[in-house]
């Protein structure tokens, strides 16, 4: 992979169509530039277009959690980091944080993914040259400060 590690994808700009009526981008499609962010990062991986195709496999995602910190406007443009912070054969668990073109951060995604085999569909085995890029990444990244809101909970913080 030519990308240092933590992975960056490239800049994305916010679409007329998801700006909601509070003039900012609605919190749906947070989940849809996450999600064509980390394809960029999924292509280098192996998981690029012609891999379901090719295999009969792909990847879901079992669970994502998304923290809004910054809302974002139309024609504003984001980047994605990605951390890949732990796998094993048949999964991995991702952070991912959202960064305005300005530098700040505007959101926070953290994730299970799985790889499938659509036959079933049921979770599947990586094939080993996929694995070792996960592998390779999962090695570099973790040479790197933990992210500070790996883990997150949601709780109301009661005070007395």
């Amino acid at each position: 992979m030519s990308q240092p590690a933590p992975f960056f994808s490239t800049y994305h700009e916010i679409e007329p169509g998801w700006i909601d009526h509070n003039n900012h981008l609605n919190m749906g499609y947070y989940t849809v530039l996450f999600d064509r962010m980390s394809d960029e990062v999924f292509a280098e991986l192996g998981f690029g277009p012609n891999y379901v195709k090719r295999t009969n496999h792909t990847t879901f995602s079992a669970e994502f959690h998304i923290r809004y910190l910054r809302e974002v406007k139309l024609g504003e443009r984001l980047r994605s980091s990605f951390y890949m912070l732990d796998y094993d054969g048949k999964r991995f668990h991702t952070y991912q944080e959202l960064f305005h073109e300005d530098g700040w951060i505007s959101a926070t995604g953290e994730g299970l993914t799985l790889h499938v085999n659509l036959d079933g569909p049921k979770v599947a085995p990586m094939p080993d040259d996929i694995l070792a890029r996960v592998s390779k990444m999962a090695k570099a990244h973790a040479t790197l400060p933990s992210p500070a809101d790996v883990g997150r909970k949601i709780e109301i913080k009661h005070k007395g």
